[in-house]
């Protein structure tokens, strides 16, 4: 396991810093009313990823030549992202999930048995291949059925990475079980204020009815949920209210206010935003602080965006700025 205190540079056997994130989950396609967008919490973080210049190797299944997988192969190609740890499947389709406005906000129709349900492990250790990553990201919604459950969680414990998990919580009856085994693997973990009631609910005996943000229940329960499951961190977004961070003792690290965005468009991809952000941003020096804070402009940014990424491929450069300065102040 990397060392949480060294914020995710690890240095491989040959003298190189190690910075491959590995990304394991569902590729899907999107459907709103303005048309389908390549989507999914897990290729959201491979392509913002991708397109922040951390090396990066994502594994997922799609439909072998159906419409929704070239929607996803196109849209990786323009994020630069690698398409090598995609699987193809000739029985199961590409996944797709309906996508209903509610003003700035949203809910989603998943489509069942699809594609990302059957993660194949040899394929996906054939594409890691001698790869030694430093993070690893996986969420729930991928491990809803057997064949994908049993690959991630084989390839999340089989890595030698800090393991970043991002709920995603859905309706479903096996969410408290998803939930308990994902965090029981997991060394970082990040939720929103609503999924990080629900799991006080769940593990901590909070009144979900009662709980507010700075109670000192919820912050007892936090440093609980740390406790019970051995986290190094607990990220915690809060929309347009910020973000805040707590150790492995419990202890609130760092927080801040929410990035302003003019012009909300929708909120979709925003929390993917900020995860993938985070771990490039840790991968490439910058303390936990900066991580944060930026992680927090780039989510904001993405709401004013239609789906989870800006289709303008020069915004990206502005984000890349950051990592180089940074390297450039401790060099």
């Amino acid at each position: 396991m990397t060392d949480p205190t060294d914020l995710a540079i690890a240095t491989s056997s040959t003298g190189t810093q190690a910075t491959t994130v590995l990304v394991i989950g569902e590729a899907l396609v999107d459907l709103f009313d303005s048309g389908p967008l390549a989507g999914g919490a897990p290729f959201n973080v491979a392509r913002s990823l991708a397109v922040l210049g951390v090396p990066v190797v994502f594994v997922t299944r799609v439909g072998e030549g159906d419409a929704a997988a070239k929607v996803l192969l196109h849209s990786a190609g323009e994020f630069g992202l690698s398409t090598h740890g995609f699987q193809q499947d000739g029985s199961h389709p590409t996944g797709t999930v309906r996508v209903v406005q509610q003003g700035a906000s949203h809910t989603f129709q998943i489509e069942e048995d699809v594609a990302w349900d059957y993660i194949e492990l040899a394929q996906a250790r054939a594409a890691i291949g001698a790869a030694q990553p430093v993070f690893v990201y996986f969420g729930t919604l991928a491990q809803r059925h057997l064949a994908s459950r049993h690959a991630i969680r084989e390839l999340v414990r089989s890595a030698q990475a800090i393991r970043y998990v991002d709920l995603n919580l859905r309706d479903g009856p096996d969410n408290q079980s998803l939930a308990e085994q994902s965090l029981a693997l997991a060394d970082w973990v990040k939720v929103n204020d609503e999924e990080l009631f629900q799991l006080l609910e769940w593990f901590e005996g909070a009144d979900p009815h009662s709980s507010s943000w700075g109670a000192s229940t919820v912050v007892r329960g936090i440093a609980g949920l740390i406790h019970r499951f051995g986290l190094q961190r607990l990220i915690v977004t809060r929309g347009d209210q910020g973000y805040a961070c707590f150790d492995a003792s419990g202890h609130c690290e760092a927080e801040g206010q929410g990035a302003q965005q003019a012009r909300v468009v929708d909120t979709v991809g925003a929390g993917d935003g900020f995860s993938a952000m985070l771990i490039a941003s840790c991968v490439q020096g910058l303390d936990i602080h900066q991580a944060l804070s930026l992680a927090n402009a780039y989510a904001s940014h993405i709401c004013g965006h239609r789906g989870p990424l800006s289709a303008d491929m020069h915004s990206y450069a502005h984000w890349r700025l950051p990592f180089a300065s940074a390297i450039t102040r401790t060099s």
